[in-house]
């Protein structure tokens, strides 16, 4: 009997032909990505505005919990008793979708967000590092008209 290979997870890193997921079987998906916070929902209405997503509709002002339900994985944002003391472990990295990366930055500007650091460079490549309003940071890479194609 031969032994199948697992092949790689992800599709960005699959072979030419495709992934051959083991018929029957799944493995977990991810639901939500969970921000720790002072303020859920106003974090959550922040990063709403940013992903031009609705919050989910049971949350208000308040409430311990708020889901933003982006396409892809929502964000959900659990308000604890801790401070924010050291760089986040993980974060986002967003690409726009329909405008240029200089022109999210300065929505994201409008909407409340903090200039980080500036990694673009002169040939178009780079990022900018943002932190929203809780000091949370995330990168925003060249939007995607502006990649090679």
């Amino acid at each position: 009997m031969a032994r199948r290979r697992a092949g790689p997870r992800h599709p960005a890193c699959a072979p030419a032909g495709g992934l051959k997921w083991q018929s029957g079987r799944m493995s977990s998906l991810i639901r939500h990505l969970t921000v720790d916070c002072a303020d859920a929902h106003r974090l959550g209405s922040f990063w709403a505005a940013v992903l031009e997503a609705p919050l989910a509709d049971d949350d208000h002002p308040g409430d311990p919990e708020a889901t933003v339900l982006a396409p892809g994985v929502s964000l959900l944002f659990v308000t604890v008793p801790d401070e924010k003391t050291v760089k986040n472990r993980l974060h986002l990295d967003l690409q726009p979708q329909d405008r240029t990366r200089e022109e999210e930055v300065d929505r994201l500007l409008a909407l409340g967000a903090t200039l980080v650091a500036d990694r673009r460079r002169p040939d178009g490549t780079g990022w900018v590092v943002l932190a929203d309003v809780e000091g949370n940071e995330f990168c925003v890479e060249r939007g995607i008209a502006e990649r090679p194609s």
